[in-house]
């Protein structure tokens, strides 16, 4: 009997204590309670709209979910065209540039070694370098796989006679010229690339690299590309790459 006795005090006691406990805890949270109230109150005096906050922090969370997929996404776009510019590196071997004009990545050809001066027949000099260019992008299924267009490119000289009749004519023809090597296949003495993927453009002088103010910038500014087209996703700053 005695330790039913002690069994149903220590029942109490423990019972008083949660009792307490929970006391305690109500206080506790009608504190809470009320800070909670007086700080929406100061928010409202204050011309805060709180019936927002919770809209506006699932905004916030999806805006920043967004920035962080567009921040990867953009980054493994970089890194795609630092491994592209990479393998087009090879090609400055063969006294060639590689650069990025016009948010477009760029291998200029000297336009005096593929051509004779007012002439789109490739001389053998120019053939052999195109064909060098073409089996560095025959030989990677990366850059096999893109989309490429052909550039001609004059200086300031007007076009003295001849079946082109300006400088206009010159450079979409001289582009041409390239572009045509370039998909001939390779049996027939061509480049062998695959012609979906390849256009041409003549621009003529208005496109110069050096102003057309001496006999050396005029040089340089006769020239044929090839510009690597960029995807529609890639439209980014490119030249963050060569910094």
């Amino acid at each position: 009997m005695q330790a039913k006795i002690r069994e149903l005090e220590n029942l109490r006691n423990q019972l008083s204590s949660e009792q307490a406990q929970s006391k305690k805890t109500r206080a506790e949270l009608e504190e809470a309670s009320a800070k909670v109230d007086q700080l929406k109150a100061q928010l409202k005096a204050a011309g805060v709209d709180i019936s927002n906050l919770n809209a506006n922090l699932e905004q916030q969370a999806r805006a920043l979910e967004d920035y962080r997929k567009r921040a990867e996404q953009l980054e493994a776009i970089k890194k795609r065209f630092e491994l592209l510019r990479d393998k087009l590196q090879a090609l400055t071997k063969l006294g060639l540039n590689v650069t990025v004009r016009n948010n477009r990545m760029v291998i200029q050809m000297p336009g005096d070694v593929l051509f004779d001066s007012g002439r789109e027949t490739l001389k053998k000099d120019g053939q052999d370098i195109i064909l060098k260019v073409a089996e560095v992008i025959r030989n990677d299924s990366g850059l096999a796989s893109r989309s490429f267009q052909v550039a001609g490119h004059t200086d300031d000289a007007p076009l003295q006679g001849g079946r082109f009749k300006d400088n206009w004519g010159l450079s979409v023809m001289r582009a041409r010229e390239v572009l045509a090597f370039l998909v001939t296949p390779v049996e027939k003495g061509g480049g062998g690339l695959n012609a979906t993927r390849w256009s041409a453009a003549g621009f003529s002088d208005t496109d110069p690299i050096k102003p057309n103010d001496s006999p050396e910038n005029k040089q340089a500014n006769r020239r044929c590309e090839i510009v690597v087209v960029p995807n529609v996703e890639e439209m980014l700053d490119l030249k963050t790459l060569v910094q």
